[in-house]
């Protein structure tokens, strides 16, 4: 699977600005941390843009939906990091991938809400001067 198809898939399944903003963002750090850790950039996006496809439209079936797809279409490297990305199945984390995944979506998340948080504060204090 290249990058072109996963978007695809992505954009079938989610609609809403901010969870295609939190699939990005995902993407781009796993892309990053596969570059420092000389795995296969591209496959590590495709995990991390995909991870939670299926939530908008399938929540209470997340992520089995995503899961069965890509198993489907032979991705099971993928399809096991985003199973175990998904903690109450308890799936084993087996590789640097499974362990990335959950770390980086964490992580962006956490990190994201701190600078919109920043930012309201940010602007409070600029009103505040005025």
């Amino acid at each position: 699977m290249d990058r072109k198809e996963a978007r695809s898939i992505l954009e079938s399944m989610t609609e809403g600005d901010s969870l295609l903003r939190h699939a990005r963002t995902v993407e781009l750090v796993m892309e990053a941390y596969a570059e420092k850790f000389g795995e296969d950039t591209e496959e590590w996006a495709i995990t991390g843009m995909l991870h939670d496809a299926d939530y908008e439209k399938f929540p209470d079936e997340h992520p089995n939906r995503i899961v069965a797809m890509l198993r489907k279409k032979g991705e099971e490297k993928i399809a096991h990091a985003i199973s175990a990305h998904y903690t109450k199945w308890n799936v084993p984390y087996e590789t640097t991938l499974d362990k990335a995944l959950l770390a980086c979506d964490e992580l962006t998340g956490f990190i994201v809400a701190c600078c919109q948080v920043r930012l309201k504060h940010s602007q409070l204090s600029l009103s505040k001067r005025s």
